[in-house]
Formats: C-alpha cells, structure tokens, sequence
C-alpha cells in the first residue's frame, strides 16, 4: 500500500501546541476523532467532535490516568497489518475499526526532573501508553502513519484526504522510534544516575550506564581531509557551545574549523578578564589577556606572528571596531564570540573567507568568575540547529553498529563531529600512483622507506613530519602550530640520524623554508601532498637541493 487515505485517527498528546488546529482541519477532511483525558477535553472545548477512549474500549480510565490506552481496541486497531486479509478478518470479527493515523506525545520526563521535582514525582511522569502506541504505530507504518511533534501537523493537514505515502510513514516511523529511544535513554540516564545509582555510581560518580539520542545539525564538505566524509550532529537541550554557533558571515564551518573554533572558544572562554585566544592545529599559536580585547589580541598575536596567519581567533568578549581593525590585516579563517558590534561586522565582512561565529557563553562585561568554572549552560541562540528533512524519499538502509563500525567520534561542545575513518587507502597512498616532481627516481630502498614513513606519519598529531631509515622512524616532529617548527623538532630529535633518513609531510608545505631544513639536515627524500598555491616554491627547493620530491595528491590530517 501506497497511500492510505485517513479515515480515523487516535490523538493522545501532552504538548497541545496547535492541537485545535489539528483537529479541527481533520474533522473538516471528515476524519473521526478518538482522544484520551484532557487532549479529548481540548478537542471537544474546540467545538471538534471527539470520541473518548473509554467509550471506544468500554473500560474506564483507571489508576489515576496510569491506564487508559492500554486496551485491544486501541493497539489492535494500530497493529493491524492491512496488507493481510487475516488481519482484516480478525479485526471484522472482533469489530475493531482500524487507525490509519496516530498523534502522540510523551509525558514532559526529563523537564520533570530538570525541574526539581522529588524522585515520586519524577517517576509518575515516565509515560507507558504513550510509548506503546508511538512504537506501535511505528513498528505498523505499513498501514499506520504516527507523528510525534507538533512541528508535522501542517504536513498531515497537507496529507488530506490522501493520506500519506509509504515512504512518508517510513520517515514518521523513523521520527517516532527516536521520540522514544531518547525518552527511553533519559529515563534509564537518570535512574542510573540519581534514582537508582550503584554502588560505583554513589562513590565515584560514574553511572552504570549513560546515554544521549543525537541529531543530524549538518552534512560537512569533508571531514579531517577531503577523502573522508563527516557530519555534525547536535543534541537538544544540550548547553550551548560551538555546535549551535550562529555562522553572521562566510562560508560554512569545515570539520578542521569545528575542532580549532571548539578549542579557541574554550581557550579563551575560560577567563575572566578580556582574553583572545589564537589557535591552529587545535593548539594556542598565542592567548593574551588585556585591559580590552584590543589589547589582549595584540599581545596573544605577538607571541607567535608567523602561526598566527590562517588561524582561528576566539574573544571572550563582543568584538570591536578597534579589534576587528586588527583582525582584519592577517588572514584567518573563524573568529568567534559572543556578539560582534556593527562596526566590527561591517570592517570583518569585507573578506569573503573569514567565517564569523557569535557563540553564547563569553565573559559578560564586570562578571566574575573564578578560572576553570563551567561556562553557563544555556539554549542554542541561531546557527546550526537539526533539520527537519521534507517529507518523501528513501536512504540505503544502514545499521547504526555498521555506521559506527567505521566511524570516528569527536566531541565538540554542544554537539559531536562524526567522520569516516582515515584508513591510509586512497590511491594517493600507493607509491605506484606518487608523482616525481623534482630529482631523480629513488632507489627501491628508498622508496620502501618513503612508504613507510607516508603511512607513519597518518598516525603523527598534525602539523605532522617524520624522518624515517630502515623502516623505522628516526625523529618525529609533532602537534606544532606550524610546519617548520615540526620539521625542525624531527630533525632535533633525529640527530645525526637525519642525514640519509627519507622524510614524509602530512600535509603540504605552505612555503620551501620546512623543506629547506630537511634538506639541510641530510634528508635524501620527501613525500608530500601537493596542493599548495605555492608549490612550484617548494619544487625549485628541491631541485635547486638535489632532493628527490614525490607529490601523493592525498592528505593525512590528524588532530
């Protein structure tokens, strides 16, 4: 079956948010209404008719509303598998009339116990009936369709008289299976955790089990490198943080720009007094404070001119004219803070590739706080919030243990980043395809070094240099803010072994003056990306040293 045409429907909702505009455009469509307690009573203060459920089952509400819906001619009614001309038999003998449309949803629980409310208070506010319908429903999108938030309404008013299609209630279905898994997660988080805990969880604070139901907030261009895909995803009701960042200008966050604006923020969050914090590779290049922002940003800017170029900057504070005069004469490629004054949007928005973030959280002016307090929690104030995908259309089925099977986590405040894993198996990764670009061919030897010091260095924290002989690393220059310092901690750690040694680079050279220490220290060959606008700089370097320089065309950030 394609598309029911709904005849009868079953609305049982805490949340009544546009209930009697429901209801009152189904009543219109000719649709019978059946409604439990107060949602029956909306309904039927609305002028809408409405059967009660107790009419329908034959049995009184009971047990202070714990038993309403929990009857034969409610679930049957939405279990029935129309497709089955058993099913319509039973439900014939029975005189049962079938739902082809259930709206419900779920006692406030975790609002209840953000609330303050005792444990017994707590506890009566886990809804039963609901979720059984939702998951009935649900599991039954075949003939049923089940919407779980108010935000579908308009789409079943637009259904009308139709009905919904088969891959519409599949989506419901799917929206409905994770209304109840995140009510089902907060429940058994907070018995673990408070109602219920362990000995473990009383002593140590760590409940025996915890959870969360995240939501798609964005599809990414790429992830850490352009081989590899990546998302952000977002949990409702999650404090504010760089997840829920309102993007004012420029082009959309990458993956790198989450995980560097997501360091910054806290960098220069943490502070009392006005703090600017300058990061790349998700270090500090330099963090300053001042008597301003103005101040602070250039004293964190001297700490390190040369990293500071295509960094991310985050301020504690609303940025400035003044600031943002200063900002503006280096490239960057995020700057973040709570709010950005009009003159300082006017002077930043002049360049099309610096992204603005206003991000809630930062130092209120004269507010005190003592370093390493938590940054206030609070709700997403723009930005990137989950989407609500229209209605129609169908993915691969994919399980969520074969998804994260191959998945890489990262925590970024106020969300998570997902991406494929990076697993050094892209054609670039093979020698075979590697492109000379200056200096002869290397010797099978070497090449066999070269090789393994490419896939050494996947595991290197960027800005990542590895010097390799004999099919071991011989030095390693790690999580430097800038390449040449990377080069020049390998070559130190090396030491007379660097002469001879091949080196690899996780990503290009932005400039010769990395390569040209590896060359003055004995290297003998250089594997690298490529990609640089200045390339051609750093293949003169290599022919003007004699230095075979192979281009693999795949990069290997790793933060």
């Amino acid at each position: 079956m394609t598309q029911i045409p709904i005849r009868r429907a079953l609305i049982s909702v805490y949340d009544k948010t546009g209930l009697e505009e429901l209801a009152s455009g189904l009543h219109a469509a000719g649709v019978d209404i059946v409604s439990t307690g107060s949602t029956a009573a909306a309904i039927a203060a609305a002028g809408v008719p409405v059967t009660p459920v107790e009419e329908l089952t034959g049995f009184p509400e009971c047990l202070d509303g714990r038993v309403k819906t929990l009857h034969p001619k409610v679930h049957a009614g939405l279990l029935a598998d129309l497709s089955k001309p058993a099913h319509e038999a039973q439900l014939a003998e029975l005189r049962i009339e079938p739902f082809q449309l259930l709206v419900s949803n779920l006692y406030p629980f975790e609002a209840t116990v953000a609330s303050g409310a005792s444990p017994e208070q707590c506890v009566e506010q886990i809804d039963i009936g609901g979720p059984s319908m939702v998951r009935a429903a649900a599991k039954n999108h075949g003939s049923v369709a089940v919407v779980v938030e108010p935000s579908r309404y308009a789409d079943v008013l637009a259904a009308l008289p139709g009905g919904f299609t088969l891959d519409q209630r599949r989506q419901l279905a799917a929206e409905a299976f994770a209304h109840t898994a995140a009510y089902d997660v907060a429940v058994a988080s907070w018995f673990a955790s408070a109602y219920a805990p362990d000995e473990t969880a009383r002593d140590a604070g760590w409940p025996r089990v915890a959870g969360a139901l995240w939501r798609r907030g964005d599809v990414l261009r790429y992830g850490e490198n352009p081989h590899q895909r990546a998302a952000l995803y977002v949990r409702p009701g999650a404090p504010s943080g760089i997840a829920a960042a309102e993007l004012l200008h420029g082009k959309a966050m990458s993956y790198n720009n989450y995980v560097d604006a997501d360091a910054a923020r806290r960098a220069a969050y943490d502070f009392t007094e006005p703090c600017v914090a300058i990061v790349k590779h998700s270090n500090p290049c330099g963090i300053a404070i001042g008597a301003d922002l103005a101040q602070a940003h250039a004293k964190a800017h001297a700490c390190d001119p040369v990293s500071a170029f295509g960094g991310v900057i985050a301020a504690n504070g609303p940025v400035t004219a003044g600031l943002a005069r200063q900002i503006a004469d280096v490239f960057t490629e995020v700057v973040i803070a709570p709010g950005f004054d009009a003159g300082a949007l006017d002077i930043l928005s002049a360049s099309k590739n610096v992204r603005l973030l206003c991000c809630p959280g930062g130092r209120p002016p004269g507010t005190p706080r003592s370093r390493g307090d938590s940054i206030p929690p609070g709700p997403p104030t723009g930005g990137i919030h989950p989407p609500r995908p229209p209605l129609g259309g169908t993915s691969p089925p994919r399980t969520a243990v074969e998804m994260l099977s191959v998945m890489e986590w990262r925590p970024v405040s106020g969300g998570i980043l997902l991406q494929s894993a990076d697993r050094v198996a892209e054609p670039g990764d093979d020698p075979a395809n590697w492109q000379l670009k200056a200096g002869e061919p290397v010797t099978p030897e070497a090449l066999a070094d070269l090789a393994f010091a490419w896939k050494a260095a996947r595991s290197v924290k960027s800005n990542a240099i590895l010097l390799a002989a004999g099919g071991a690393s011989v030095g390693v220059g790690m999580g430097q803010v800038n390449r040449v310092d990377s080069a020049r901690l390998a070559v130190m750690r090396a030491g007379d072994r660097a002469a001879g040694s091949v080196a690899a680079s996780d990503a290009y050279f932005p400039f010769p003056d990395g390569f040209e220490i590896l060359a003055r220290a004995g290297v003998r060959a250089v594997a690298e990306p490529g990609g640089s606008i200045r390339d051609h700089l750093v293949v003169a370097a290599a022919e003007a040293a004699g230095i075979p320089l192979y281009f693999t065309g795949v990069r290997h950030f790793y933060h």
